[in-house]
């Protein structure tokens, strides 16, 4: 536990040069507490619950979570205390890198970083007891460390599932982000494990096309922005056309992504079709996405020897 002036002098006073984060939760800070770089998150004193849930599931250590460093309390606001993930969000790759001083990521790492994610989602769906579901998977909550290797953050929405992963719990009000919320869930506050699939089945949409999960369109006669375009509705109306399914992937492909694996995405692409079936029950669990992405990456990997050896010979 750290004491409040350690954190209050780490962040400067709480400074806003130091501020890397923002949500509705409140604020997260960079800091150095006890010689370490930190990510402070401070919540209001009215944000115990989602404190409390953050305190309990990353309690359970696993490589693909954010490792929760302390926490401490003070004035009107409680702070946890995490690892400082030091390439940011994965969102900051994907949507207009180059406007926020990023490198696009390459065709192997997007795998990588989609493997890394199913594996921490796999952990807390199956390997914890009781088991629990994180209901808000987005890619500004999937960080990157050093090596970009990704690790889930932000648990203060997780859900306890008291039974099995695949029963279903009944949510009290709808929490999470809209593009990435599960059908059955907006529908009738079902939640279960496969709610965070479908998520993840977003995420890997935005990792092939690098586009948002909700944009927005422009109106062509004001050029105003009035509709929101659904990811997942344009991705499955490409999966829809069965005669021209290839050449529509290919276009919708992230431009940024100049080199690329053709089967690998194409399975990866696949994948993320199964994740957000509308029937939950149809979508694979994450025990199996992380199979299927541990082929994907294989072959992504062979493919960059073969590209290496080309350009070397």
């Amino acid at each position: 536990m750290f004491s409040y002036n350690e954190v209050r002098d780490a962040t400067s006073n709480f400074s806003t040069s130091l501020k890397i984060g923002q949500g509705s939760y409140g604020s997260v800070y960079l800091g150095k507490l006890r010689g370490k770089n930190a990510a402070i998150k401070q919540m209001k004193n009215t944000k115990s619950k989602e404190f409390s849930s953050e305190l309990k599931i990353l309690c359970k250590v696993h490589s693909n979570l954010i490792e929760l460093i302390g926490y401490a309390a003070g004035g009107d606001s409680l702070f946890l205390v995490y690892e400082y993930a030091q390439n940011g969000a994965l969102s900051d790759h994907l949507h207009w890198p180059s406007v926020k001083g990023k490198k696009p990521l390459a065709w192997t790492t997007r795998v990588q970083i989609a493997l890394d994610a199913a594996k921490g989602l796999e952990y807390i769906h199956q390997y914890t007891k009781p088991y629990y579901v994180h209901r808000d998977v987005k890619t500004s909550n999937i960080l990157l460390d050093s090596n970009f290797r990704a690790k889930i953050a932000d648990f203060g929405l997780v859900k306890l599932l008291e039974h099995s992963p695949e029963i279903a719990a009944a949510a009290s009000r709808i929490v999470g982000t809209f593009g990435y919320l599960a059908p059955e869930y907006v529908r009738d506050g079902c939640v279960t494990t496969k709610s965070d699939v479908y998520a993840f089945g977003v995420v890997l949409m935005e990792l092939i096309t690098g586009q948002q999960a909700l944009s927005r369109d422009a109106n062509p006669g004001n050029n105003q922005y009035t509709e929101h375009r659904s990811l997942v509705d344009y991705m499955l109306a490409v999966f829809n056309d069965t005669k021209d399914f290839m050449a529509k992937l290919t276009e919708c492909l992230d431009p940024n992504l100049t080199r690329y694996h053709k089967d690998s995405m194409l399975q990866m692409a696949l994948l993320s079709k199964d994740c957000v079936d509308e029937n939950w029950k149809r979508r694979p669990d994450m025990s199996n996405a992380a199979i299927r992405l541990s082929h994907i990456l294989i072959s992504s990997k062979e493919w960059e020897k073969m590209e290496c050896c080309h350009q070397m010979s």
